[in-house]
């Protein structure tokens, strides 16, 4: 019943600043107030005060509460034990073991991962035709011809 009144009350109050809102010619502003003073009494209606009122004051709710934070912290407690081992090098009892040509490529130092080459766009796929031919990177005289011509455009 508390509840019940303290929703009622805010949503007058609210209902009220929209109110001044809208005499001060704050439509959209007003409106949106009043849509937010409303919803405590609509949540009033719909009892749904009620049944989170019958669900805060029941013990039974609030243990069952504490079960499923304990088993978060638990389960979230292995997740980083488990990682800690995987990232020193040890395997958990459930992890799939590597097989030979695994460790073997890990143990040689002379074979290690290559980016694979640019790959040409697919056609009707949106991709935009690249040029025939790509033109190899300018040597630095000729950026600084630009640079020269520039300075000498504006009298430097």
């Amino acid at each position: 019943m508390l509840a019940e009144t303290i929703c009622s009350a805010v949503s007058a109050a609210g209902l009220g600043i929209a109110a001044v809102a809208a005499y001060r010619k704050r439509f959209l502003a007003a409106t949106r107030i009043a849509a937010y003073a409303l919803v405590p009494v609509a949540l009033v209606l719909t009892g749904a005060v009620e049944w989170v009122s019958t669900m805060v004051l029941d013990p039974a709710v609030w243990a069952g509460f504490g079960l499923l934070g304990l088993s978060w912290v638990l389960f979230m407690t292995t997740r980083a034990i488990e990682r800690r081992r995987l990232g020193a090098g040890e395997g958990s009892a459930g992890a799939v073991k590597p097989s030979k040509a695994a460790k073997a490529a890990k143990a040689s130092p002379g074979r290690e991962a290559v980016a694979p080459a640019e790959s040409a766009p697919v056609p009707g796929r949106g991709a935009r035709p690249q040029p025939a031919s790509r033109q190899a990177p300018a040597a630095p005289a000729d950026d600084f011809s630009d640079i020269e011509a520039i300075l000498k455009k504006h009298g430097i």
